[in-house]
C-alpha cells in the first residue's frame, strides 16, 4: 500500500486544501495520472500520482490538511474486498463538504448506525411495494450501498426511481433519507443552526455602526496577514529614503521603446529598469541579497527580484530568478508574464518561491512615498513612488525643472545597518540616474 502525501509545493507551505479529486473512490489510477488540485498559500496545483494502485480516499474535498499528512492510500489491485468497497463506497458517498472535520465519515456511519437503529424500532415502519411492482427489501438489481438497502426497506423506499450520488452513480444513506422525507442526523461536531438575529440595536449600543458583514479570509490573505503579522512583531525595521533624479531614465526608457517598437518585442517599463537597478547593486552589497537567521547571516548566491503584484484583494509576489544576469528585455518578457499568471490564476509554486529581494511599485496610482513592510526573510523590500514634476535651482542658480523618484527601503537592522542601506540605496539611485550602466 501506497500512502499519498499533502505534498510541499512551496517554500512557505504548511498546510494545503484539497479542492477536487479527478479520480474517484476505488478507481484504478497508473503513475503519473493527475489525481488531485490542492490550493496552497500561493496557487493552485494539480498533484500526479506517484504510483499505480486502487484509489482509497482518506481526506474530503474542502478538507484542509498539513504538509506531509496522509490525504489517500493506492492499495494494489484486488486488495479491496467488495464489503471494504462498499462501507468506502458509503463513506466517501456522503464525504463532509468544505470546512468539516476530517473525522466526518465516522461521524457519517455513527449517524446511519442510529437512523437505521431508529427506524427498526418503530414498529409501524414495514416494507412498502415500489412502485415497479418489486418489493423495496429486494432491489438487489439498483446499484446500493448496504445501509441504503436497508433504510429502503424500513422506509418503504424504491431504489429504483433513485438518482444516486455515490461514486459512479450509486445510491447513498443520503439519497434514500431524502426520498423518505427524514432530516438527516447532524454529524457529531457539526454547527448548531444559527440563533435567531437579535432586534436592532438602540442608539449608543454597538449596534449603531449598522450591519457588519464578517468576511472570510481566503488562504492567500490569510498568508499575507500572518507573514506581516510576524514581520512587525519580529523584525527590527529602519528605514531610508532619497529621491532620484529620472531625466535620464526617463530618456534612456523611451529609446529602448522605440527600439523594441521597431523590433516587434516587449518595451520594458519603469519598473523593470529599477528591478536591474536593484539586482546588479545587490551583487555588491550581498547583505541587502541575504537573511537573518539563528543568530547568523545567510549570504545567497542567486539575485532573485520579487515584484509585487496586486490581485483579487490579495498581494501576490512573482518572482524574476536570477535578475541579475538577465537581459532588460528577458526582465520586461518574464515580468509581464508573472504579471498575467498572478491575474489570471495561473501562476505555480515555483514562480513565486525563492525571492532575496522584493520591489514595491504603488507609482501607478499616483502615490508619492511608499513605505512596504519587509517580507521575511529578506532583509529589506523597496516602496516605490510615482515621478513628479519639481522646480529647483540649477548648479548657476538657474530655475529647472526636474523629475524626482522617491525611493524608500525597508532593512531588517539585525542584517542590515545604517551605513549599509545608505550605501545601497545611494548605488541603486546612482544607476538609475546613469542608466546606461544597466546595460553592463
Amino acid at each position: 500500500m501506497t500512502d499519498v502525501l499533502m505534498p510541499h509545493l512551496s517554500d512557505s507551505m504548511q498546510e494545503g486544501t484539497i479542492l477536487t479529486w479527478l479520480a474517484a473512490d476505488g478507481d484504478d489510477v497508473v503513475e503519473g495520472q493527475e489525481l488531485v488540485e490542492v490550493e496552497t498559500d500561493k496557487a493552485t496545483m494539480t498533484q500526479l500520482s506517484e504510483a499505480s494502485g486502487v484509489l482509497s480516499i482518506v481526506v474530503a474535498e474542502g478538507t484542509t490538511v498539513t504538509v506531509g499528512e496522509t490525504i489517500a492510500r493506492l492499495e494494489p489491485a484486488g486488495a479491496r474486498t467488495p464489503a471494504a468497497a462498499e462501507v468506502q463506497d458509503e463513506t466517501a458517498g456522503d464525504a463532509p463538504t468544505a470546512g468539516d472535520a476530517a473525522t466526518a465519515g465516522d461521524a457519517a456511519t455513527a449517524a446511519d448506525d442510529d437512523a437505521g437503529a431508529a427506524a427498526a424500532a418503530d414498529p409501524a415502519a414495514k416494507p412498502a411495494p415500489s412502485t415497479n411492482g418489486h418489493a423495496a427489501g429486494n432491489q438487489t438489481s439498483v446499484p446500493a450501498t448496504p445501509m441504503a438497502r436497508r433504510i429502503a426497506d424500513v422506509h418503504g423506499v424504491d431504489l429504483g426511481a433513485l438518482t444516486g450520488s455515490g461514486p459512479r452513480g450509486r445510491v447513498v444513506r443520503a439519497d434514500v433519507l431524502a426520498a423518505a422525507g427524514v432530516e438527516q442526523p447532524p454529524a457529531p461536531g457539526a454547527a448548531s443552526p444559527a440563533p435567531e438575529a437579535a432586534p436592532p440595536a438602540e442608539r449608543g449600543d454597538a449596534g449603531t455602526r449598522g450591519d457588519t458583514e464578517r468576511v472570510q479570509l481566503t488562504r492567500r490573505q490569510r498568508l499575507v496577514a500572518r507573514r506581516m503579522s510576524e514581520a512587525k512583531a519580529t523584525i527590527p525595521e529602519f528605514q531610508v529614503q532619497t529621491e532620484v533624479e529620472m531625466t535620464a531614465a526617463l530618456a534612456f526608457r523611451a529609446q529602448l521603446k522605440e527600439l523594441a517598437s521597431s523590433q516587434d518585442v516587449t518595451a520594458p517599463s519603469l519598473n523593470d529598469l529599477i528591478v536591474k537597478a536593484c539586482a546588479l547593486c545587490l551583487r555588491r552589497h550581498p547583505r541587502a541579497n541575504g537573511s537573518y537567521g539563528d543568530g547568523a547571516f545567510e549570504l545567497h548566491e542567486r539575485i532573485n527580484v520579487g515584484v509585487a503584484v496586486a490581485a483579487d484583494d490579495a498581494l501576490v509576489v512573482p518572482v524574476i530568478h536570477d535578475a541579475d544576469v538577465k537581459t532588460l528585455g528577458q526582465i520586461a518578457t518574464l515580468s509581464r508574464s508573472l504579471a498575467e499568471g498572478v491575474r489570471a490564476g495561473t501562476i505555480t509554486p515555483p514562480q513565486l518561491s525563492g525571492a532575496t529581494f522584493t520591489v514595491s511599485n504603488l507609482g501607478m496610482y499616483g502615490m508619492t512615498v511608499i513605505t512596504p513592510v519587509i517580507n521575511p526573510p529578506q532583509a529589506a523590500i523597496l516602496g516605490v513612488g510615482a515621478i513628479r514634476d519639481v522646480l529647483a535651482r540649477g548648479p548657476d542658480g538657474e530655475i529647472v525643472d526636474r523629475r524626482l523618484l522617491s525611493l524608500t527601503l525597508s532593512c531588517d537592522h539585525r542584517i542590515l545597518y545604517g551605513a549599509d542601506a545608505a550605501q545601497f540605496l545611494a548605488a541603486i539611485r546612482a544607476v538609475l540616474e546613469a542608466p546606461a550602466a544597466l546595460a553592463l
